[in-house]
């Protein structure tokens, strides 16, 4: 009895031994995507055409293969380092990859465009569907945050530029101003998008969009908050002039724009931005809305 059950145990070590290695050195196949680098003179050359990933199917041991498929840890590449300037069809090729995996890269080749590489300033300026404003309202000049942006792409992708716009999302029948982020492209002359890279990619667009009837009035800047009355501000603006919207009767009644400033916590000389109130004048709104004023103690 003694004797069968240690042959009994020594059978089920062994049967388990031999399922455990199976199960190490059966094989598999899994297929997943992977990020493609480039092998090129990015200083010099600028490549297009290329995807950003590829898929790569592995065969190999099962644990070895779920490892890498989870890890990820090696390279899919294209070697242009050899290349000139002109259309290419490259292999690609894979680093760091186990010697006991088959590996088979999905496209086995691409094909690359390499440009020599070119940075230019381009100036910006905001595109939107006038169509979407309601009637009787009108838009005044939309202000983006950003004035100039840096291009880097091909030559020949850079001598298609005519343009670069903040292309602003502006909804129909629009009756409020609107401010948003806008996506920036660069433009040939047929309004298509160029394929370039953009420095920033977006900009904050204000569009000020009031009643039609307006007139430009100069500003008459009046201290708010005084407290005492020895307290003596000067107030100046570069901005003289705004354009006010409001309807015929109102824009009549007017023959300049107030505006309040608050003094209350300038000890010496501060400069603010200060927003312009259309209820304080009975109107609709302003062009610019909001504009900067300069305040000084004089006592």
């Amino acid at each position: 009895m003694y004797v069968g059950s240690t042959q009994t145990n020594t059978t089920g070590n062994q049967s388990s031994n031999n399922t455990n290695s199976t199960s190490l050195t059966s094989n598999r196949t899994q297929t997943f995507s992977v990020p493609l680098s480039l092998t090129v003179n990015s200083n010099k050359y600028f490549v297009t055409g290329y995807p950003q990933k590829v898929k790569v199917h592995l065969t190999g041991p099962s644990a070895l293969v779920t490892t890498t498929a989870n890890t990820q840890n090696f390279k899919a590449y294209a070697d242009l380092s050899k290349l000139g300037v002109g259309r290419h069809t490259v292999r690609i090729q894979q680093d760091g990859l186990n010697n006991d995996l088959r590996y088979r890269f999905e496209p086995a080749t691409i094909k690359v465009d390499i440009q020599p590489r070119e940075t230019v300033s381009y100036p910006l300026t905001v595109k939107y569907s006038q169509r979407n404003i309601a009637s009787g309202y009108q838009a005044g000049d939309a202000n983006a945050d950003v004035k100039n942006v840096k291009i880097t792409g091909a030559s020949d992708q850079i001598n298609r530029i005519k343009s670069v716009v903040a292309q602003l999302n502006v909804p129909q029948n629009a009756k409020s101003s609107i401010s948003s982020q806008a996506i920036i492209e660069a433009l040939d002359s047929k309004q298509n998008t160029v394929n370039v890279v953009i420095t920033p990619a977006t900009a904050d667009v204000t569009l000020p969009i009031t009643p039609g009837n307006s007139k430009e009035l100069p500003i008459k800047l009046e201290p708010k908050g005084i407290t005492d009355d020895n307290e003596s501000f000067t107030l100046t603006s570069a901005t003289k002039r705004v354009r006010v919207f409001a309807t015929k009767a109102e824009l009549a009644k007017l023959s300049s724009v107030k505006v309040e400033v608050d003094t209350s916590d300038v000890t010496k000389t501060k400069t603010k931005k200060v927003t312009l109130d259309p209820k304080l004048n009975n109107v609709k709104g302003f062009d610019p809305e909001r504009i900067a004023v300069k305040i000084t103690r004089n006592n």
